[in-house]
């Protein structure tokens, strides 16, 4: 199924432009994770962009399914955007391909809501060591493939401090979600402290 990717990629540098640079990180028992970095100037604000490229490879399985679907299944990328220029950023890679690799080796189905932990900080000095997934969408479409394939959907993260991963166990997404609206949180900022969750 690696023909997917080739698609992916192109709708990757559709969505964001050519990517400056790339890593790939290969666990054992699993294909080859390549992690993209993008570029883009917002209004002046310059906007760093890490996309995973291989998860899609493979359709995400439930772990509780007897048997594991070669071709059916939801199918994904993780986008993580931060601003460029403030922190070590460029070591997230090892932990977005961490995430990534997860539905193979943990059998993990990876949707909007759901919490991300790696247990260490994503980057140097990072507040943040887990990601809340977002929904899917936004910044770059879905890709659809040829049937009976699923669309590879691209799924941003949103990092999380410890006490909004904590609050969110208890309230939920949606209500962490309407924290960061309510406080004008900046969550590409990547010193960001928590919003308060009194």
């Amino acid at each position: 199924m690696a023909e997917v990717l080739p698609l992916v990629e192109a709708r990757l540098t559709t969505a964001l432009g050519e990517p400056d640079a790339r890593a790939a990180v290969t666990f054992l028992g699993t294909d080859r994770i390549e992690v993209l970095r993008f570029h883009e100037d917002l209004q002046g604000e310059n906007v760093v962009r890490y996309a995973t490229l291989g998860m899609s490879v493979h359709p995400m399985t439930d772990p509780t399914a007897m048997v594991a679907d070669p071709v059916r299944g939801p199918r994904a990328e993780l986008v993580l955007s931060v601003r460029a220029g403030l922190a070590e950023t460029d070591k997230v890679l090892r932990a977005l391909a961490v995430l990534a690799a997860s539905p193979q080796v943990e059998g993990l189905v990876v949707t909007p809501g759901a919490s991300l932990d790696v247990g260490d900080p994503l980057w140097p000095g990072a507040p943040f060591t887990s990601v809340l997934v977002g929904e899917p969408g936004g910044l770059v479409e879905d890709l659809e493939l040829d049937e009976p394939l699923d669309p590879v959907r691209f799924l941003p993260l949103l990092p999380m401090t410890p006490n909004e991963a904590a609050w969110k166990r208890v309230h939920g997404a949606g209500a962490l979600q309407e924290r960061w609206l309510a406080n004008g949180a900046d969550l590409r900022d990547p010193h960001r402290k928590s919003v308060p969750l009194d």
